[in-house]
């Protein structure tokens, strides 16, 4: 994962080997508008947990963001994805 300015962005090449890691059988192929698509939805879950981690720390009057706010949104974020 790579910053642009503010912005998230996963390399397609580390998006295409988590996806093909995860079939069962070798012959599966991936289409690089599923590359495309699956790393937009990691940009936007992403993008989303930090909101919602930030939002937590804000709720507790802290300056910085830990992982315990992160584990704090964690179970609700899954729910919603």
């Amino acid at each position: 994962m790579a910053t642009a300015g503010n912005e998230v962005v996963f390399k397609k090449e580390t998006v295409a080997k988590l996806l093909s890691r995860s079939f069962r059988e070798d012959k599966t192929r991936v289409s690089s508008d599923a590359v495309v698509l699956v790393a937009e939805m990691l940009k936007v879950f992403v993008e989303e947990a930090t909101r919602r981690a930030v939002k937590q720390a804000s709720s507790e009057d802290c300056d910085t963001v830990t992982i315990e706010h992160f584990e704090k949104i964690l179970p609700q974020l899954l729910l919603d994805f």
